[in-house]
Order: C-alpha cells, then structure tokens, then sequence
C-alpha cells in the first residue's frame, strides 16, 4: 500500500508509456479507484472467500489479472489493493490449462482484464463462478499536464481514505512458482512484505523521479512486478512498457535520446539477443549508435537465472559498465545483490541487501560456514505462506525461521556465487560436487555454441555423469571430442561432459529458467 501512498505525491508527472499512450500518475490512481469501484459494485459475496470456496476467511478477495503490460495492469493491481483485495497475476503466454490451475488453486471471484483477453479469460472464469471485468483506463495525457485541482482533492480525499487503518499484514499478492518441482505453489506475499522489497531495492540501486526504465519482462514474477514496476512507481519514475522482449525494438528505445531511458532489467537471454542482433543486424554506424546507448544507461541489471561469464565481458566491452548481477526467489524478493557503486564480481551475486540474513547451512541443518552448503535467508521481504498448503510453507523453513531455498552457495572473499540447485545443478560425479553452472559457463566460450544446459545423469560407476545439451550458432557444427578438446584447457578432466546433445532451441520459461529435470526427461529418456 506505500506505493499506493507515494504516488499520491507525483500527481501531474508521467508514471507509465504504453505504445503510444502516455499516463500521469494521476490517471493511473483515477483507473485504480473506478476498478475498485468495479470490484465493489459487481461482486456482492463477503471478502475471503467465493463460490465453494476454503481458503483462510481473514484473507480479502482473490482478483486475478490478465492485463497487458500498462496502464490496465497497474490500475487493476492498484484497484484491487485499494478494493482490500489480494491480485493474482497471471501470464500472458501460459495455456489454458495452467490459467485454469491458478483461478481453481487461488479461489479467485473476480478476473480483471484488458480487451483483448476478455472473450478468452470469460470462457475460462466460468466454470469457478468469477467474474470477468473490464479495467477502464484513462485516455492519453501529455506529460506533465497539470492535474485539476478538483482531481487532485477527490484522490487524495478517495485513496486516502481507503487505506486509512490499513496494514502491512494483509495480503496483496499471490505469485506463482515455475513449477520445477510439481505443481506451482503460490506464494503470499503482504503489503509489508512488498515495502521492504522496494524500499530495499531503492535504496540500494539509488532510483530518483529523473529515471525511466525500459521494462520488457512478464509481468507475473518478482523481477518484472517488484524489481522493474513498483521500484519506479515509488520514486516517481517512469516505466515504459513494451509488449514483450525483442531486441530490434529494445535498441530502438535505447538508442533514443529524448526522454532517454535510464535503466534496464533484463534476464541473461535477454542480454545474449541483444548482443547477437547488434553483431548480426547492424552496419558500423548503428553498432556504434548501439554502444553509445548502452553506456548511457546508468543502471542494467540481470537475474532470474545465473549471467554466463562470457556475456558479462561482452556487455562491459561494449556498455563500459559490468551488468550488476542479483539474486531472489518468487518467496524472498531480492536477498543478494552486487553493489551498485563498488566492485563487482562476475559470476558472483554479491553480497546480501540491508536487513537481510543469510547463512549457509548442510543437510543436518548446521553452519556450512563459507560453504559449500544451502542458502538460507530470513528477513522482512519473505513470503507469508504457500496459498493453501500449510505443510509445504512449514517444511519450507528451519527450526530458526530461516527460509531453505533450495540453492548451494559458497563465498568467496566475502561475495556470493550460486553453484545451481540443489536437486538438478549440483552433480555428483565420483566423489566430487560439481557445479553445473560452472561447466555451462566454460562450455560457453566455444565459438559455435549459442547456449548450453548442463545436466547430471545416472550412472552405476560415477554415481552421476556429465551431459551437455546444446544449440549452435547459425550454421555451426559440434562433435563431443571437439568439445571435451575445447573445454579441457578451462576444465579438469573429471567435469568434461560425457554426452552431447544437439538441439535446435534450449526450451525456457518466461524468465529465462531452463527446467533441467524436463530436460532430462525428454532427451535422455532411458537415464
């Protein structure tokens, strides 16, 4: 709800750029209260719970949202919180099915839409008894236009009031995992959970009223809601909002000079396109126009999956800059981060953000001291609980409240660096813990290759062996012995892979994240 209370303060500047439509921070707040409105007029049943549904009564109102990136998603998250409602975002790109799970497991009575998704998402509500209503959004304003006075008053008077006595205890939003390991769960977070993440993270990567963020991520995870929207919207920044990611329109934006963009986000495939099309799609001109935009951005950041180290020196080669690389979960927001004045360590994920508590623990639960071992985190930004599931948010913490992620970790001269999952990057081969990661990011340095995962699979002698599935670059071949050759001058013996596969594309989600244990078992089958 801070973010709610802050925006009160920015009235006439521009909070968001959406295609061709300009929005001041009061139109959004103006669209928030008629959502609320909406909310509160269509839906006659008591907050907490809906049609057959059992979730905890002290819970408001789940609404989800499928709204493109704009001015109609923050108004529906934005009426949803001032309705004392929790928003469920869900994704643009998931099929029915997996849209179907999130409004079944969510109990959600209500379903804000932009236009486009309405004939689809009433088809889908349905059957769970929820409604499907329009976000009304206000028609273009040019920057910096005065707001009425008589605007100004009925917001102040409006949001005001209905967050009077409001706290930061109560849910605002549910984010669902990626589902490596089973079903997603969702993810409760409170409003005071979300301040902490962004006072955290504005304090730390230094956001002023003067940035404009040019933001291209899905807008139903952490990194896309909190990390590049509700960060800007706190501070009186702006964000521009494309549709979705591509490079071509992504250096467009960057390289313009008026209202030039500050800060971007991205995850480390992003980064590796936006490399390849200035290599591959421009002349001598547009590449130096390309660098020249690069290096006027005073913040690029990357997460949601660990920067392989040869796109990290690309990006500094041609930004002059070091991407600043961070590390969260959909329950912790960001814990880690490299520093954004300091040194910056490639291939670490830095050190952890103010009032927040790490440690590094084995499987018994003791200290692993500077590892190897399980991060693990506690701190004002988690999570309330898993919607629904009491024993897994139980099983998901210590006996001292620490939060298991689930990651293996070391530290290094006092700087994080992630050595994959657990369950699917940590491979045991004869005796030794390698780091899958580690592997990819040597292999990644062999000229045909575009992107690699590297996988564990059985094996009766080494307990594990090494697999490597990869996709070259256009027109690039790769046997195995060229490989191990290549990789033997970065690796010892005992991390060469073992098998090679070649594949067209390596299949991510949304953010970037291969799902390993997927991987295996479409490729490798009989292992």
């Amino acid at each position: 709800m801070e973010v709610l209370r802050s925006s009160l303060g920015f009235l006439p500047r521009t909070a968001l750029v959406a295609g061709a439509r300009s929005y001041r921070y009061a139109d959004v707040l103006s669209a928030a209260v008629t959502t609320c409105r909406q909310l509160e007029s269509r839906r006659a049943t008591q907050p907490g719970s809906n049609a057959g549904g059992t979730a905890a009564q002290d819970a408001g109102p789940r609404v989800a949202l499928m709204a493109d990136p704009g001015a109609a998603y923050v108004a529906g998250a934005y009426g949803t919180w001032l309705h004392g409602g929790i928003t469920v975002p869900l994704c643009l790109t998931h099929p029915d099915r997996e849209l179907q799970y999130v409004l079944e497991d969510a109990e959600v009575s209500s379903v804000l839409v932009s236009e486009r998704h309405a004939d689809r998402m009433a088809a889908l509500a349905q059957p769970f008894g929820a409604e499907v209503l329009l976000v009304e959004t206000q028609p273009q304003q040019e920057a910096g236009q005065p707001v009425d006075k008589g605007q100004a008053e009925e917001l102040q008077r409006e949001v005001g009031h209905r967050l009077e006595g409001r706290g930061g205890g109560e849910g605002a939003l549910i984010i669902y995992t990626s589902g490596t390991t089973g079903r997603p769960k969702g993810a409760l977070h409170t409003h005071g959970s979300l301040a902490a993440q962004v006072d955290t993270l504005c304090e730390a990567w230094a956001w002023q009223q003067a940035d404009r963020i040019l933001h291209c991520l899905p807008l139903h995870h952490v990194h896309g809601i909190v990390n590049a929207l509700l960060c800007p919207l706190s501070t009186g920044a702006c964000a521009e909002m494309l549709p979705k990611f591509s490079p071509r329109e992504v250096w467009q934006h960057l390289q313009r000079k008026e209202d030039a963009v500050t800060v971007f986000m991205g995850v480390p495939t992003m980064y590796s396109h936006l490399l390849t099309w200035r290599d591959n799609h421009m002349d001598a001109k547009q590449q130096a126009a390309a660098a020249a935009a690069a290096r006027r951005l005073r913040l690029t950041v990357s997460g949601s999956a660990a920067c392989p180290g040869p796109i990290m020196q690309r990006w500094e080669e041609l930004s002059g800059n070091k991407l600043l690389e961070r590390y969260g979960m959909t329950e912790t927001g960001m814990i880690l981060g490299n520093p954004y004045s300091g040194e910056r360590r490639p291939e670490t994920v830095g050190q952890p953000f103010e009032g927040v508590q790490v440690r590094l623990a084995n499987a018994d639960g003791s200290d692993a001291g500077a590892g190897p071992g399980e991060l693990r985190v506690k701190s004002p930004q988690l999570f309330k609980q898993y919607w629904r599931r009491p024993e897994a948010t139980a099983e998901a913490f210590d006996e001292q409240d620490f939060f298991l992620t689930g990651d293996t970790g070391i530290i290094e001269g006092g700087y994080y660096k992630l050595l994959g999952r657990t369950s699917v990057d940590i491979i045991k081969h004869g005796g030794y813990k390698i780091s899958a990661l580690h592997i990819e990011s040597a292999l990644l340095e062999h000229p045909a290759l575009a992107e690699v995962a590297v996988l564990g699979l059985p094996d009766e002698v080494y307990g594990e062996r090494i697999a490597a599935v990869a996709a070259l670059k256009n027109g690039g071949s790769l046997t195995l012995q060229e490989l191990r050759a290549f990789a033997s001058a970065s690796l010892p013996a005992y991390q060469l892979p073992a098998e090679l596969k070649v594949v067209p594309a390596i299949p991510r989600n949304a953010m970037g994240k291969v799902n390993k244990k997927e991987l295996r078992k479409q490729l490798f089958p009989s292992d």
